[in-house]
């Protein structure tokens, strides 16, 4: 895999072992394309596999950028993949879940790429709007199967867009 764009444009990113399923590049590219300048955006990248879709967001400016991933046998290849990243970017070693009801952070971007086989995504949806971490004219991107069907709505979170890319998709979701 490699970086699609930005300041890191081209560098390689290890795949940790076990399962994973990394973001396409197509989807990435055109994701980044979608979301603009990420100049001084702090970005949260949850369910973080390999790192990547983080270290994109870096690469196009974001700052902070945490990586969020359960399995502590990624650690170390996520370590060595944000080992060239300059800019500030964290990785966090916990259930995603977890994560956003401890932490006291507050990000202008949450992308979201849980396991396609985790039932009922919708929570997690749930789970970061209630929290209070997506800043007020923030965004959270979902990445699901195609066959997962998403609401209009969370509460005030209202779908803005929503993006097909093979067999999964991209829904976009803005405070209303």
């Amino acid at each position: 895999m490699r970086i699609t764009g930005g300041y890191y444009k081209g560098r390689k990113i290890i795949c940790p072992p076990g399962i994973i399923r990394p973001a396409m590049d197509r989807m990435r590219e055109s994701l980044f394309s979608i979301l603009g300048n990420l100049e001084q955006m702090s970005f949260l990248d949850l369910y973080s596999g390999s790192g990547i879709v983080g270290i994109e967001a870096a690469s196009r400016g974001a700052e902070p950028v945490f990586l969020v991933e359960r399995d502590i046998k990624k650690k170390l290849i996520i370590e060595k993949n944000i080992s060239f990243v300059e800019s500030r970017i964290h990785l966090i070693i916990t259930p995603c879940e977890r994560y956003i009801k401890k932490t006291k952070e507050r990000f202008d971007i949450v992308y979201c790429d849980p396991p396609f086989r985790t039932e009922n995504k919708s929570s997690i949806i749930s789970l970061i709007h209630k929290s209070g971490i997506l800043k007020k004219d923030g965004t959270i991107i979902i990445h699901v199967p195609t066959e997962d069907q998403l609401p209009e709505s969370y509460g005030s979170l209202l779908l803005s867009d929503k993006r097909k890319y093979g067999q999964s998709v991209l829904y976009f979701y803005c405070p209303g």
